[in-house]
């Protein structure tokens, strides 16, 4: 199926590894060239590896021999004036932002009775605010040319609550929120926003999880047991092979609305 990438311009957050390289480099094979925008740094939470100058730039290349062009971009989401910059250089040299997969997260376990303020405040602000600042600086972009989507990258554990994960889901329901608003403001504009919603998935953010919990990357994923389908966890190529839909004229329609990829686990 022709998905119509080609030549689209993709801004990817988290890009340097995991979901959103994947994704990356599943639009850079369709054509699509990619802004790709990473922390690439430790933070104090979480404390698993996070990505990397190294992974953003080796993703680079990867598109490059895909012929796309592929810019790596760094900053934390949570920080304005880096994201504005970021998304300047992007526009400045790629002409144009035409979808945006805000798909940079994190996620650590704590009860909600005992997480420090500190604790709370990092989840939300990257995985929620984070999302928020990206979009109000690639937004304006998308309407003056009068068209764009935005596909954010929510969670299971923003259809249901988790335990020891309430800050998590938290950030991850109103990201529900944040998507539907936006597809109310934007539609006049032409643009369209969605929410996609993963089970586990089998990224180093599970591995760090399975580290920090002093268990296996599968006993992480069982936590969110349940799926109908035979599968402990998705891949990122799932989760990348979503976003090109919803992203493709092929889901021209649809906004406003959450996509789950779950193999059937919120069905019990």
């Amino acid at each position: 199926m022709d998905l119509g990438l080609k030549g689209k311009v993709v801004f990817i957050t988290g890009a340097a590894h995991g979901q959103g390289r994947a994704t990356a480099l599943a639009f850079a094979k369709e054509g699509a060239h990619v802004a790709a925008l990473d922390v690439a740094k430790q933070l104090a939470y979480p404390t698993y590896a996070l990505g990397t100058n190294d992974e953003l730039n080796t993703l680079a290349k990867e598109c490059e021999t895909l012929g796309v062009r592929c810019v790596p971009l760094v900053a934390d989401v949570r920080d304005e004036k880096g994201v504005a910059a970021a998304v300047d250089k992007a526009v400045r040299e790629l002409g144009r932002i035409d979808i945006l997969f805000n798909n940079a997260g994190i996620c650590f376990y704590g009860l909600s009775h005992e997480l420090t303020e500190e604790a709370w405040d990092a989840m939300l602000d990257v995985n929620l605010k984070g999302a928020w600042i990206v979009g109000k600086h690639v937004i304006p972009h998308m309407i003056r040319q009068k068209s764009g989507v935005i596909v954010n990258n929510s969670s299971i554990a923003g259809m249901r609550g988790m335990n020891r994960l309430s800050h998590y889901a938290a950030s991850k329901f109103g990201l529900i929120g944040l998507t539907k608003s936006w597809a109310i403001e934007l539609a006049p504009h032409g643009i369209r926003s969605l929410s996609i919603h993963p089970t586990g998935v089998n990224t180093p953010m599970n591995d760090g999880l399975a580290a920090m919990e002093g268990a296996t990357p599968l006993e992480i994923a069982e936590r969110s047991a349940g799926n109908l389908l035979p599968v402990p966890w998705l891949e990122p190529s799932d989760v990348a092979s979503s976003v090109l839909f919803l992203a493709s004229d092929h889901s021209r329609y649809v906004t406003g609305s959450q996509h789950v990829i779950d193999a059937g686990l919120l069905t019990r």
